[in-house]
């Protein structure tokens, strides 16, 4: 076995390597960039090394400068995650040619299996079933669309060489083909540097399973199962589990030995994925293999008891598999969440900041959080909005819907928005809950899971109220114990006066409305009056942000996280968002660029699709930002002309910068 290893990459997957090399004795040395000095996984690791400039190019995917941090740290070898070089057969074969072992499959498996294309043609030969579709190297343009027109629609675009849900578009009519394939080619060849694609029937109402595949250099070869992704925002997954809801032993058997024979087809070692498309009748058929280990590889971990990050180590150290087919069980039923710095209502739009509050549930037996972030730290815009991953497991389904929806309710994020009440609404919502799954779930459970934003509840208003005059009098007990007289009356925060009672107003905007809370100050509690009607509130500072607050006859527990204006509400399970109002500080805040014309985050200018001094109607495309890896059109707010673009193509936009010059039609 290794003694030391290098971990070529960042986030939740480092820090989930170093815990088992760690439990097995094995020194790791962490890697990072310059915008990642300070990243959870570095202070994990025994040693680490700088690569560079923030940019991933600069750093993460450098095989040179990998290779020569093994070197310094006399690492033996060194284990890619996933993303970055984990599925880039040159790195592994530098790797191979400098004596350093690449825990992952051989090169030649990797570039079987990385151009879609290829892998399709490979497949085919092992009889594992494949998609209607075209696969071929001709790339012309008229041909691809005729193609298309020939399978029938909708067909799905892929780039050959893609993954994650990148580079891939569905187009629903021929009159669409020539800008879905232009886009999906710019995307690819971004994300890939290749924009090779390849065309396949689009299946109606698909499941998404794949199957957990492990070898050894032995020529021992098993399954360990299979999980359901189906559930997929942009085709990129949301929510995993294991085992598929409603798989028979006799499918599992025929999908695990399909898999199977795909990795023997190319020599196979290590872990990998083979994913499949299935039909609602059970009928699948190879969509792709996944040369790595995949993000959502925790579901099989807890349904086995095994650890395998442990079982890549062994292998590439040259062990043989630690169980063979007939040894491997399945027990109980887990599913996972990502946890993503994202906002749902805005097109799942990538977030950025600082983790003021970061409080994940209780880790357990049932409940289990990968994460390669802490309290205080960054979500930047470098790298994947990832914040951790939330495993639950229990004895079967429902049991592990529940600890999920429990896991979920206790998770609290404050400083940017994240997907956890999307997320909490998916997994209550009938269709999941009921295992009626494929990859457009989401998309027709959209008025469960988008419901209209409703005002913030009276009680989460009180909370908040309550939480404001709490942190006062922490603020005034803290200053007057600093004070030469700290029993002054004067530091008192109690609303104290010679006759009435003091009355005050604390104000909030719930978006665009304005909230006034009328408070008059008792005794031993306050009198707080929203929209006419009157509540008797008491409050206790517990541990942290957390407090007790009694409304009239009733007793919360509850959190408020401040962040500048900002007031982050935690109240039984749900999220709520205030900003305090302060009338001294009140200005109009009207857009000066025609609405919302300014870039979500930064990012770089890829296309301009509309010419300066055009008239266009509402929703009009105008141009395409490409921000965290993503591609993100920006649309006319309303009718009007398009004066001027403010950047160039290729140019690199900051967070919040106008991008056009818009205005609105009289």
């Amino acid at each position: 076995m290794f003694t030391k290893i290098l971990i070529a990459n960042r986030g939740e997957i480092a820090c989930r390597v170093i815990k088992t090399a760690r439990r097995l004795g094995i020194r790791t040395v962490a890697v990072y960039s310059e915008a990642d000095a300070n990243a959870r996984h570095v202070r994990l690791a025994d040693e680490a090394v700088l690569l560079g400039p923030a940019a991933a190019r600069e750093s993460y995917l450098v095989a040179d400068k990998i290779i020569e941090a093994c070197k310094r740290t006399g690492a033996q070898a060194v284990h890619p995650g996933y993303g970055f070089l984990s599925e880039n057969e040159e790195f592994a074969e530098a790797l191979a040619a400098n004596g350093i072992t690449f825990i992952g499959p051989p090169a030649s498996a990797i570039r079987a299996m990385g151009s879609k294309s290829e892998a399709k043609k490979l497949m085919g030969a092992a009889n594992v079933p494949l998609t209607p579709g075209y696969h071929g190297d001709d790339q012309t343009p008229a041909l691809l669309h005729q193609e298309a027109d020939q399978i029938g629609y909708p067909v799905l675009i892929k780039a050959a060489a893609g993954g994650g849900g990148k580079g891939m578009r569905l187009v629903e009519q021929s009159a669409d083909f020539p800008d879905a394939l232009a886009s999906c080619k710019r995307e690819a060849i971004s994300s890939f540097g290749d924009d090779h694609v390849l065309i396949e029937k689009y299946i109606t109402k698909p499941r998404h399973i794949e199957i957990q595949v492990f070898a050894d250099t032995l020529g021992n070869c098993v399954y360990l199962f299979e999980r359901d992704c189906s559930v997929q925002r942009r085709h990129q997954k949301v929510l995993e589990e294991a085992p598929a809801p409603g798989m028979t032993e006799e499918r599992r058997r025929q999908m695990g030995e399909a898999a199977v024979a795909a990795a023997k087809a190319v020599g196979y070692v290590g872990a990998g994925t083979v994913e499949f498309i299935a039909m609602q009748d059970g009928t699948f058929y190879f969509m792709e293999m996944n040369t790595r280990l995949q993000v959502e590889h925790p579901v099989t971990e807890m349904i086995t008891g095994q650890d395998l990050v442990e079982w890549q180590l062994r292998v590439a150290a040259g062990q043989p598999l630690p169980l063979a087919q007939n040894q491997l069980q399945i027990s109980g039923h887990a599913l996972e969440a990502r946890i993503y710095a994202e906002d749902a209502n805005k097109g799942f739009l990538p977030a950025t900041g600082k983790l003021i509050r970061l409080a994940p549930p209780a880790e357990s037996l049932n409940v289990r959080v990968d994460t390669g972030v802490e309290e205080g730290d960054e979500i930047t815009p470098f790298y994947d909005p990832m914040i951790a991953k939330l495993i639950v497991w229990d004895e079967n389904r429902d049991g592990a819907l529940a600890r999920m929806r429990k896991a979920l309710a206790d998770y609290q994020v404050a400083g940017l928005t994240t997907n956890i009440d999307f997320l909490s609404r998916l997994v209550a919502c009938p269709a999941f809950a009921g295992a009626d799954l494929d990859t457009g779930l989401i998309e027709r459970q959209k008025d469960v899971l988008f419901p209209e934003i409703q005002p913030v509840p009276r009680d989460a208003l009180l909370v908040a109220t309550v939480g404001e005059l709490l942190w006062e009098q922490h603020e005034a007990k803290a200053a007057a114990k600093l004070s030469g007289d700290p029993w002054s009356p004067w530091h008192a925060r109690d609303g104290w006066r010679m006759n009435l009672s003091a009355a005050r107003t604390i104000s909030f905007k719930d978006g665009e409305a304005l909230v006034e809370a009328q408070v008059r100050y008792r005794r031993d509690s306050w009198e707080i009056s929203l929209a006419g009607q009157s509540t008797v509130a008491r409050g206790k500072k517990l541990d942290g942000d957390q407090f007790a607050v009694e409304l009239d006859d009733r007793r919360l527990i509850a959190s408020v996280v401040a962040v500048d204006d900002k007031r982050n509400v935690f109240l039984q399970g749900s999220t709520y968002t205030l900003l305090r109002d302060d009338p001294l500080h009140r200005v109009d805040a009207g857009d000066s660029h025609g609405g919302g014309l300014t870039a979500p985050m930064p990012g770089k200018v890829v296309a301009l699709l509309a010419q300066p001094g055009q008239k266009v109607d509402k929703g009009t495309p105008l141009l395409i930002l490409e921000a965290m890896k993503m591609e993100h059109t920006i649309t006319a707010p309303a009718a009007g002309v398009l004066k001027a673009f403010c950047y160039a193509t290729g140019e690199q936009v900051a967070d919040g910068a106008p991008l056009v010059e818009f205005e609105p039609a009289a």
